[in-house]
């Protein structure tokens, strides 16, 4: 009686990167290897130096791909002279998890937009394909807003956007606000002046403006109120023509604030509203602006929705999993 033979295991795939310049090579790498590391544990496959460059090596055909894909992209950026930060491999790896390709009309609807921001500090580039269309968004509306989880750069590109149309002579100032809603009666007794007590309510958005300006300059502009840092109570009663708006952390804005916000655009300015429904700080019983601001616009001419999710998730692989987390519990 004859048995089975025993099934042979899968030959093994393989598939090589040309990376003949060993600068460019330790770049791909990451130091200590890091890069290629990384790969290796989240694909399950291995990665081998070779006299020309790397070589991917797995027995699953797709992941051998998508780790190939990851190293091409790697060294592509690294031959335009662009820095390999710690998030690339990341967001590298989420975008090859799309199995179709941009289509053409994908492709038209970034030309009006820059893909990247260069300016006097850094160059910018949006890495999901939510960003691409938020930076889009960004230049083609008068009023966008950034709807998502921490960590998906809704603020940090809109403070790009802003310097680089600011450098490029498109608009004349830079307003970044955000709501003081743990001020309130206890702000007055903080130290300081007024500007001191809301200081560290605004820092996230010093830290954004000094990431792409030198901080000389950004002094300059403020004392020159060509950037102005203020709460969002400091809004009442103006209107801002020719200027680049940034209200941040708009889910803690009432929803008299947020009207009164949104009716300050004036000629020749951008608005942009970025927030969390996830993390609304408001006393309980109060509404969030933002949660009605998006009912009440969605569909009107001139108004741009981005919707970020935990996919979009620029810092620390773990935040992503954190936010998938509690989406999942509901919270």
């Amino acid at each position: 009686m004859a048995t089975d033979a025993l099934t042979p295991p899968p030959a093994p795939t393989e598939t090589r990167i040309d990376i003949t310049d060993n600068r460019l090579l330790a770049d791909v790498c990451g130091p200590g290897d890091l890069n290629i590391m990384k790969i290796e544990q989240l694909l399950g496959v291995v990665i081998l130096r070779r006299d020309t460059g790397l070589a991917v090596v797995g027995e699953d055909a797709d992941a051998v791909a998508r780790a190939a894909d990851t190293l091409t992209t790697l060294r592509e950026r690294a031959e335009a002279g662009k820095p390999l930060e710690a998030g690339d491999v990341d967001a590298t790896l989420r975008l090859s998890r799309s199995p179709e390709p941009a289509s053409d009309d994908q492709i038209e609807m970034f030309e009006g937009a820059p893909l990247e921001f260069r300016t006097r500090k850094k160059t910018i580039e949006p890495r999901t394909e939510t960003q691409k269309g938020y930076v889009r968004q960004l230049y083609e509306n008068e009023l966008v807003f950034g709807i998502g989880p921490a960590g998906t750069g809704k603020t940090y590109l809109a403070v790009a956007a802003a310097t680089n149309m600011y450098l490029e002579g498109m608009v004349d100032r830079i307003i970044l606000t955000r709501p003081a809603v743990e001020a309130g009666e206890r702000l007055g007794f903080l130290p300081g002046d007024m500007k001191e007590k809301v200081d560290p309510y605004m820092q996230p958005l010093y830290d954004a403006l000094n990431d792409f300006l030198p901080g000389r300059q950004v002094q300059r502009m403020m004392e020159e109120k060509q950037i102005e840092i203020a709460p969002l109570a400091f809004m009442r009663g103006r209107t801002l023509s020719n200027a680049f708006v940034i209200l941040d952390e708009a889910q803690n804005a009432t929803s008299m604030q947020m009207k009164m916000f949104l009716t300050r655009l004036g000629e020749g300015s951008r608005m942009v509203i970025t927030g969390d429904r996830t993390q609304v700080d408001l006393p309980r019983g109060t509404s969030s602006g933002l949660v009605e601001a998006e009912k009440i616009l969605a569909g009107v001419k001139g108004v741009a929705m981005t919707y970020f999710t935990a996919a979009d998730v620029i810092r620390h692989p773990l935040v992503a999993r954190i936010i998938r987390a509690y989406d999942k519990a509901g919270l």
